[in-house]
C-alpha cells in the first residue's frame, strides 16, 4: 500500500513559537500577556504587606521576582506543551516564546514605579497608588488589545469593563482582608 501523502493526514501544525510569530509576520505586542501581567501585579500588591526597614523596596522586589517567575513558567509551559505534542523545540524558538511572553514582566514596571514614587506624591507608605496603576493599565491594555484586534467600539468597552470588574475584585479582596 502506498502512502497517500501529507495532504491526507490533515493539517500540519505550524512551527513552535508564539501565536503570530513566523516568517513574514511582524512582531506585535502581546496584549494578553500585558493584561495578565497587570492582573498579576495587582494581585501581588493586594496580597502583600511588606514591613521592615524598606517596605517599598521589598514590594518592588516582590513585583519583579513574581513577574519573572510567572514569565519563566509561561515559557516553560509553552515549550513543554510543544514537546508533549512531539515537536522538537530549538533554543531560537525558546527565545522567541520568551520575547512573546515578556509583557508579563513589563507589566510590573509602572506599579513598581508607583510604589517608589508614592512618598513624593503624598500617598505615604501604602500601596493603593500602585494597585490603582496596576488595575488602570490592565483595563488600558485590554481595551488597546481589543481595538488593535479590530473589535467594534462596543466590544472594546466590554473588554475594558470586564477587566475593570476583575481588577475591582482584587481591590475588594484587599479591603476585605484589611491590608
Amino acid at each position: 500500500m502506498t502512502d497517500p501523502g501529507p495532504a491526507s493526514r490533515g493539517p500540519v501544525p505550524g512551527p513552535p513559537g508564539p501565536p503570530g510569530a513566523g516568517p513574514g509576520r511582524a512582531a506585535r505586542t502581546d496584549y494578553a500577556g500585558a493584561v495578565y501581567g497587570s492582573m498579576l501585579a495587582a494581585s501581588v500588591i493586594a496580597a502583600s504587606s511588606p514591613s521592615g526597614p524598606h517596605p517599598r523596596i521589598s514590594l518592588v522586589l516582590l513585583l519583579a521576582v513574581t513577574g519573572l517567575v510567572f514569565w519563566a513558567a509561561h515559557v516553560y509551559a509553552h515549550v513543554a506543551g510543544q514537546r508533549e505534542a512531539g515537536r522538537q523545540v530549538t533554543w531560537h524558538q525558546v527565545r522567541e516564546v520568551g520575547r512573546h511572553e515578556w509583557p508579563i514582566v513589563e507589566a510590573a514596571a509602572l506599579p513598581a514605579l508607583a510604589v517608589l514614587l508614592s512618598p513624593w506624591l503624598g500617598t505615604g507608605e501604602n500601596a493603593w497608588l500602585a494597585l490603582g496603576v496596576a488595575v488602570a493599565q490592565q483595563v488600558g491594555w485590554a481595551g488597546l488589545g481589543a481595538r488593535r484586534a479590530g473589535a467594534a467600539p462596543r466590544q472594546v468597552l466590554v473588554e475594558g469593563a470586564v477587566n475593570l470588574l476583575l481588577g475591582l475584585v482584587i481591590v475588594a479582596a484587599k479591603v476585605a482582608v484589611g491590608h
